[in-house]
């Protein structure tokens, strides 16, 4: 006969930690990451975490709101509450974490369409083929959809375009504030915002510095959007000049401090041309500010690896380490002068052009 023992209940007050699974148990939960993904994906679609108020609420009562089945949702919400998104309470209800408050759409540090960007449709077709991407070094998109990720976006997958817009604009707004923090201005007049999206780190620095100056070059399609504070009628208007181009072909841009944020991630050519463009276009002595996710960066690094091969699927492109950073700066011409965190997620690399 077969005996099975209890499992040991901690003593009152105690704080120590479950103990780690097995390795065995620790892989198979690896290879079920696709149902953590996808669950993220359908609380976020569904606005799960917008449903939620304040007070914990049972899954009968959110389905009721959200018009769904209780009973899938609330398999839904145990899922997710094993990772620490939304919290099941001893009487069967659901209350909000800080991650699944991250899901909402009002929320100041809102990572909801991140999620949704991370986890597209085309995403699931892509996964399965890294090992091809890995055999070849290259992309997987043109054998995929028959032209490139860019223009399968913006032709072929309009609403995934448009997640990934919201999702660049998160990205960049929560860390404009961060990097006009950073910056030390001293002796600057004219900011120069390379690649710079919609421009949310130049307003910041704008509205930071009154004397300053500052021009955004980026796709003619991307700055015709850039923020409204930048745009004709604007508030930083007056003081901002906009070029519509591409900035691995051209910077017809002079300034004091040249800014580029989060776009080093193509291929090794592609960046060598943007970096090389910034020292023919810059005067001796003007400022090159790289700023980087890394994925030598430890507090980071199962973010930005995976980020890493998603860019390898989609584009051949990479994330960097840091000394893949240094020595792709360092062969452009320009001379390290500091490296500092930004935030959790980015590095700055301060440079300088020679005389």
């Amino acid at each position: 006969m077969t005996t099975v023992s209890p499992r040991p209940t901690p003593a009152a007050g105690s704080t120590a930690e479950p103990a780690a699974p097995p390795p065995a148990m620790r892989l198979r939960e690896l290879v079920f990451g696709a149902a953590c993904a996808a669950a993220v994906r359908a609380a976020a679609r569904l606005g799960v975490a917008d449903a939620l108020g304040e007070e914990p609420a049972t899954a009968e009562e959110l389905a009721a709101e959200l018009n769904t089945e209780p009973q899938p949702l609330r398999r839904l919400l145990r899922a997710l509450s094993c990772y620490g998104v939304f919290a099941e309470t001893p009487d069967g209800s659901f209350s909000h974490t800080q991650m699944s408050r991250m899901l909402r759409e009002d929320d100041p540090g809102s990572l909801r369409y991140i999620a949704l960007w991370c986890t597209e449709p085309w995403t699931w077709d892509a996964w399965p083929r890294l090992d091809e991407a890995v055999r070849s070094g290259g992309n997987v998109f043109q054998e995929l959809y028959g032209k490139g990720f860019f223009e399968y976006l913006h032709q072929d997958a309009h609403e995934s375009a448009h997640v990934f817009n919201r999702a660049m604009t998160t990205s960049s707004v929560q860390s404009a504030l961060e990097v006009a923090e950073l910056l030390d201005l001293t002796g600057v007049g004219v900011v120069a915002d390379i690649g710079g999206g919609q421009g949310h780190v130049l307003a910041s620095l704008l509205e930071k510095h009154p004397g300053l100056r500052g021009t955004l070059l980026d796709l003619p399609d991307v700055v015709a959007k850039a923020d409204p504070r930048l745009l004709t009628g604007g508030s930083l208007a007056e003081r901002v000049r906009i070029v519509p181009g591409d900035c691995r072909e051209d910077i017809p841009v002079e300034a004091d401090l040249y800014i580029i944020k989060n776009i080093l991630e193509w291929d090794d050519e592609s960046t060598r041309r943007t970096l090389q463009n910034i020292v023919a276009a810059a005067r001796p002595g003007a400022r090159v500010v790289v700023i980087e996710n890394l994925v030598d960066d430890t507090p980071s690094m199962k973010f930005t690896t995976s980020m890493d091969l998603l860019l390898l699927l989609n584009v051949g492109g990479a994330k960097h380490t840091r000394a893949s950073m240094v020595e792709r700066i360092t062969r452009a011409g320009l001379v390290i002068s500091e490296i500092r965190p930004v935030n959790a997620y980015l590095h700055a690399f301060e440079s300088v052009v020679p005389g």
